[in-house]
């Protein structure tokens, strides 16, 4: 999208659509995320009505009193968006959106923010492209680890439930973490069952090949080339399974 907004907003608003997802998925719940999420929406928003945005928006102010106003917005983005955004930041601020015990309420607002900001982005992801909301929507999708059935966290550690190569579980496991780094530690104890010499043999081909960048004492994540592949590999996985 980053022709449709800029390379920046573009990152930004993915970075964080994608912490929303990885929180999901694990139910490792931070309540900055869905906040951030929405003031970059905002700026999105500021940037295509005026091609100019503020540093700092006034986020309430914009979506309840300027944004359906902004005729220059396509009308799903300035009324639907705009609201459905507003909502999310309504969540954050007056519900306490984070984990305080298994069956703690609050844990199904944070989905329902997750879900409101996965049809922001199919959405602006539509006009960017011109595709259909169904393809956009498809297009969402695909990127997202499906939430409990590929990866599950246990007492602080990830577990890849799929039936895949060691160099498939690593992308998928740094596909759960994207954007952040993580530890040659964590990734071990992750894949416990692994042979920890093929775990840091294929990590040196991925960091050969361009597919992930780091080492084992900062962490590695994954580069935009590693993250398709992951994507592709979460592809598969999910297509052997509806076999």
């Amino acid at each position: 999208m980053s022709g449709y907004l800029t390379a920046e907003l573009g990152d930004e608003l993915v970075g964080n659509f994608i912490k929303l997802r990885r929180d999901a998925a694990t139910l490792t719940l931070e309540r900055a995320v869905a906040g951030k999420f929405v003031e970059v929406f905002v700026q999105c928003l500021q940037k295509l009505a005026a091609d100019k945005y503020d540093e700092k928006p006034d986020v309430d102010a914009y979506l309840s009193k300027h944004a359906e106003n902004q005729t220059a917005l396509p009308e799903g983005i300035r009324v639907c968006g705009a609201r459905l955004a507003r909502f999310i930041y309504t969540l954050r601020n007056k519900r306490n959106i984070a984990h305080k015990n298994p069956v703690d309420p609050n844990r199904f607002d944070f989905a329902l923010a997750h879900e409101g900001a996965a049809w922001i982005m199919a959405e602006l992801l539509r006009n960017a492209t011109g595709v259909s909301m169904q393809e956009a929507g498809a297009l969402i999708e695909l990127v997202q680890t499906p939430v409990g059935t590929l990866v599950e966290e246990i007492d602080g550690v990830r577990l890849v439930h799929a039936d895949a190569s060691v160099r498939g579980e690593i992308l998928l496991l740094l596909h759960s973490h994207y954007p952040e780094r993580v530890g040659s530690a964590d990734i071990l104890r992750t894949m416990s069952g692994r042979s920890s010499g093929s775990v840091r043999n294929r990590l040196g081909e991925l960091k050969a090949e361009k597919r992930l960048v780091g080492d084992s004492k900062a962490g590695y994540r994954l580069t935009q080339t590693g993250y398709s592949e992951a994507v592709e590999t979460i592809r598969r996985v999910l297509q052997s399974r509806a076999a």
